[in-house]
């Protein structure tokens, strides 16, 4: 059998006796970082053939896992923390192993995104999980924008370097909205920081982070009934220059102003 295991996310006593049987049991262990993957298989005296499978070769490492489970081997797959697949290397193993008709299983256990969304205190009974966010600015406004109108708490993986253009982005696209930084979940310094997303997180940026945003207010706006072009009109009345009307709109539709500056072009 193939099984993708859940590992710790931070303190490795946070591992199923389950997933423990199933690391022991295991014949071969394909990791997202076998040296990181050491520290925890270590923990617990386990010492097993080690092979990669990470980002930049998961169709190669797909093939291996197939050739293994052939061969009558059990495999456990894991990524360095959490549920392979989620935000981490395996979805393209798994797609590979559906479509060859090849049965897997999965081990459960522990989750970034859902425990900070536990420390967050922010409306969980409906949640988006987005992951990480493009690279390029645009793409990231243009995915952003297609979840702004929706009354969901919003869930996103960060890296510290990433975290305050990932809040001036979300501002940009949603507004302002209540957030929460989490970060060094199941550590000792574990730590949920709500903030706005119009004053950001100014506090230096340590730990890999998931952000928690609250969803669209419901709102009846009676411009958002109007043609774009009527709409950054009917802010030019009020004696707003075309700049600022068009970001007004913006934020009224829930869309970035670059989609709506081509409406205000003949203004």
């Amino acid at each position: 059998m193939i099984y993708f295991v859940a590992t710790p996310i931070g303190n490795l006593k946070d591992i199923s006796l389950r997933a423990l049987e199933v690391l022991r049991e295991a014949d071969v262990i394909f990791c997202e970082d076998t040296r990181h993957s050491l520290k925890l298989l270590n923990a617990y005296d386990i010492k097993k053939q080690l092979l990669s499978c990470h980002k930049f070769n998961e169709k190669e490492a797909a093939e291996k896992i197939i050739a293994a489970y052939e061969g009558g081997k059990q495999v456990a797959v894991i990524s360095d923390a959490g549920m392979p697949v989620i935000s981490d290397p395996g979805n393209v193993v798994c797609k590979t192993l559906s479509e060859r008709g090849i049965p897997y299983t999965v081990i459960p256990g522990a989750n970034a995104f859902l425990s900070a969304l536990v420390l967050s205190a922010m409306p969980a009974d409906r949640f988006a999980f987005l992951g990480f966010l493009p690279d390029k600015q645009g793409e990231r406004r243009r995915l952003l924008s297609t979840y702004a109108d929706l009354d969901l708490t919003l869930c996103f993986h960060a890296a510290p370097q990433d975290v305050d253009r990932y809040i001036a982005d979300m501002y940009e696209v949603f507004g302002d909205r209540p957030a929460c930084a989490v970060r060094e979940i199941t550590k000792i310094h574990e730590e949920a920081i709500h903030f706005t997303l119009k004053n950001g997180l100014p506090q230096e940026k340590k730990g890999e982070y998931v952000l928690i945003v609250g969803g669209a207010e419901k709102k009846d706006n009676p411009l958002n009934d109007l043609s774009p072009e009527e709409h950054i009109r009917a802010y030019m009345a009020e004696g707003l220059d075309k700049k600022e009307a068009v970001k007004r709109a913006a934020k009224d539709r829930g869309v970035t102003k670059s989609e709506l500056y081509k409406y205000s072009l003949d203004l």
